[in-house]
This record gives C-alpha cells, structure tokens and sequence, in this order.
C-alpha cells in the first residue's frame, strides 16, 4: 500500500509543487483547495499525513486542525502546517491547537521530504 497524504492547499503552483516532490518520492497526494469539508475527507481517506495550509477557503488550517484534535481517532494523526505570514503568533497559536510541524512558505524541497518522513516514521502502511 503506497504512503498517503491529504494536501489541503488553495494556491494550485504550491498543491502541484507538492504532489510532485511526494509523488517522486512515493507518496499518493490527494489535494484540496477548500477547507470546507476537509475535516471529512480527512476523516475518510485516513491518510498517513495531513499538510494544512493556514489561509483557505471555507475553513481556516486552524478549524480543520482543531476538528481533527476533537476526533479521539484522528487526535494522534501527524498535521503539517504550512503559512506564508510565518509570524511568531501563528507558530504559537499552532502549537497550542496541536499542530505536529510548523513550516513557512517558501520552503526548500529537502525541507518538505525531510519532515513528511520524519512525521511518518513507523506510521506508514
């Protein structure tokens, strides 16, 4: 079974950028560009990683990180987050709603792989 990632991104050159490197590198990426119903697919797909941009649509990275920390069965599912404002608040109020990375846009490829693997050690199927 391939390793799994669900990209909930709405800047379409990011969620490409990304399905390419992870796709090079092995993982199935199955992206979003709304935040609206992504807490469902979420919950239905139960992929190995999620990566969480901050600023969508529908849903903000912050609301979909707090309705999967609620769900008992997706609390422990490794969240990657990814901003452009990078600010030290958004890092802080990501770390308080359980976020498991924190990354800023731009972010070097060998930055991306380095923490989905590192993120997903011993969860992969």
């Amino acid at each position: 079974m391939s390793k799994h990632v669900v990209l909930v991104e709405d800047e379409a050159n990011i969620a490409e950028a990304i399905r390419f490197l992870l796709g090079r590198d092995g993982w199935r990426v199955e992206t979003l560009a709304n935040g609206g119903n992504a807490a469902d697919v979420i919950r239905t797909a139960r992929p190995d990683l999620v990566i969480l941009d901050v600023m969508l649509p529908g849903k903000t990275g912050f609301e979909i990180l707090a309705e999967l920390r609620c769900d008992d069965s997706l609390a422990g599912m490794p969240v990657l987050m990814l901003t452009a404002r990078g600010q030290a608040r958004d890092r802080e109020m990501a770390l308080q709603a359980g976020v498991s990375r924190f990354m800023t846009k731009p972010f070097a490829n060998d930055e991306m792989l380095t923490a989905v693997r590192e993120l997903t050690v011993g969860r992969v199927n």
